[in-house]
């Protein structure tokens, strides 16, 4: 499991590796052109019912930890539908519990 601490934060928010790989490198990409968006989650089995969003701004710290020493393989098409998702109105929305690959986009209405 890695971790993500943002802003002032001493609690990190915890996703599996791959995962947190995938997210690091949208969450860089958007704010290094200076693009803000949210990032949503439902909270885990062990944590208490509800969900969480962050806002997500360059000038904001953000510090990732991955557990594992080694890079995950990035899948390009699962980067293209997390970036995709962070664009839209709706903001990145991910799974911390989801397999590798899964995103859930914003639905329709």
């Amino acid at each position: 499991m890695g971790s993500l601490y943002y802003g002032s934060d001493t609690e990190p928010i915890e996703m599996p590796d791959r995962l947190l790989a995938h997210v690091k490198v949208v969450i860089a990409t958007k704010l290094r052109r200076g693009e803000s968006f949210t990032l949503s989650w439902r909270h885990t089995a062990d944590a208490p019912a509800g969900r969480s969003t962050l806002w997500l701004h360059p000038a904001i710290p953000l510090r990732i930890v991955f557990d594992d020493a080694e890079p995950e393989v990035l899948d390009p098409r699962w980067l293209q539908e997390l970036a995709v998702s962070a664009s839209s109105t709706g903001g990145l929305s991910v799974s911390l519990e989801a397999e590798a690959g899964a995103v859930r986009l914003p639905q329709a209405n």
